[in-house]
């Protein structure tokens, strides 16, 4: 069979302001599952830069029996156009879509886009080369567990699939089917890798967990260092970025790897996650040791009854230990916060504002509280009937899209907006960026996410 692996064109955040996209890893992930067997292409629109013109083109030259789509929630609007566009070149051929929003939205998926006929639900790689062998001995699916199916007049949602309790039985994702030259930040390569999935915590705003488990389960040390060479020696890349949810969340596996790497002699540098609650001083010079440069930490909010409410379940005093172990080890932090959540008052974002200055993070990301399908937050905003919109666009965390008790959806823009001039407008951070960075904040990042923070209010 002939499979077409693709992910939308659509208009990025992340690629507006810091100019590139990362590798759509969970398509590169499902082709090498089915690539044995079957011809498979994978088209990133976003990296390329294509339009729905591109894509249709695409499509008709290649002439695909099953068309596998992803999308994210803001992405949807453009999965369900490309849907459309394959359908209307050749009516027989195959929709299957995956992804978090339509793993937790599955009937709605369909009611809102007829033209696609399988959901792949949570942990797709099984899931997928079982359809797909389905499809090929024209075999029913109805029996193959994860998998959502259109009956046109009513849904079929199979029994959830269990995790993959063993991932290093999972292929290395297909990286030559991606345009891995596309991949660069400043003129330099880089790649991503995801060494574990599954997620113990339950922060309300957050689906990993619900998509790849509450169990963590990690890839063994070997495998994530033949990765990493892999990487490293056929598509010259040394710039990597670990895309766990926590990186350090086994803290002697998190030390291993770094060591390896040492070891090894791989000559990379290196960012990922963790929770504040999860680095210790041995991570931390374990990590920098083997080139990491940057550890992403979710402070979240400087408001304990925030923290509350998401369910993060730390501290603002161990956002600060964590930055100081980061620091002293001269490691990067920077840290994530979210405003804008139903309950909270001027007060409580106030605190969050003060404290992104007080943590002593190099950087800041300030995002707007987002109701994710399947999430908590999710759930709450449905029950009391706060969500304002349902155009899937707008749901992109610099957008308000839920109602909130003490603010309108002007305000809470602008106080996005504050924040980041807060944050980055002060002397001391602007000095810092133009001595060790040039200005790069300064000249391109900022202004870029003001004014899509503006247009956000229009």
């Amino acid at each position: 069979m002939q499979i077409l692996l693709l992910s939308p064109p659509t208009i990025s955040a992340v690629k507006a302001v810091v100019g590139t996209t990362g590798p759509p890893l969970g398509l590169a992930y499902l082709a090498s599952m089915v690539r044995d067997e079957h011809d498979v292409r994978i088209v990133d629109s976003l990296a390329e830069d294509y339009n729905y013109g591109d894509v249709e083109r695409i499509i008709k030259k290649y002439d695909p029996d099953v068309v596998g789509i992803t999308s994210t929630t803001s992405m949807i609007p453009d999965a369900y156009a490309i849907a459309k566009i394959a359908k209307r070149y050749n009516e027989n051929v195959k929709i299957v879509m995956g992804g978090p929003h339509v793993t937790f939205l599955p009937e709605r998926t369909f009611q809102e886009c007829p033209y696609i006929d399988f959901i792949v639900r949570g942990e797709g790689e099984l899931t997928f080369r079982e359809l797909i062998d389905s499809l090929e001995r024209d075999r029913d699916p109805s029996n193959i567990l994860g998998l959502s199916i259109n009956l046109r007049d009513k849904v079929r949602n199979n029994p959830p699939r269990p995790l993959i309790k063993d991932i290093d039985t999972i292929p290395m994702p297909s990286y030559d089917l991606l345009p891995m030259e596309k991949y660069q930040a400043n003129g330099v390569r880089f790649g991503t890798v995801m060494t574990s999935r599954g997620c113990p915590f339950n922060c309300a705003f957050c689906s990993s967990s619900l998509q790849f488990g509450k169990r963590w389960r990690g890839h063994s040390d070997s495998r994530v260092i033949e990765e990493l060479k892999h990487l490293h020696e056929k598509y010259r890349i040394r710039e990597i970025e670990f895309l766990d949810d926590t990186f350090t969340l086994n803290k002697h596996r998190a030390i291993r790897i770094a060591r390896r790497i040492v070891k090894e002699g791989l000559d990379i540098s290196w960012s990922a996650s963790s929770r504040v609650d999860t680095f210790t001083e041995e991570v931390a010079e374990a990590m920098k040791k083997s080139g990491c440069h940057t550890i992403y930490f979710g402070i979240e909010s400087g408001s304990r009854k925030t923290l509350n409410f998401i369910g993060k379940g730390i501290t603002p005093e161990q956002s600060i230990s964590a930055v100081k172990k980061a620091k002293r080890h001269k490691l990067r932090a920077l840290g994530s916060f979210v405003i804008g959540f139903p309950e909270e008052t001027k007060e409580d974002i106030k605190k969050t504002i003060k404290f992104s200055k007080k943590v002593g993070v190099d950087f800041a990301q300030f995002t707007i509280a987002t109701p994710y399908p399947g999430t908590r937050l999710w759930k709450y905003a449905s029950a009391k009937k706060l969500i304002l919109t349902f155009d899937w666009r707008k749901y992109t965390t610099l957008d308000p899209v839920m109602k909130l008790k003490n603010f309108t959806s002007q305000q809470i823009t602008k106080l996005l907006q504050k924040a980041y001039i807060s944050f980055y407008l002060r002397p001391s951070f602007l000095i810092k960026d133009l001595i060790s960075r040039k200005g790069f904040i300064l000249r391109r990042a900022i202004p870029k996410a003001i004014k899509m923070a503006k247009s956000a209010m229009e």
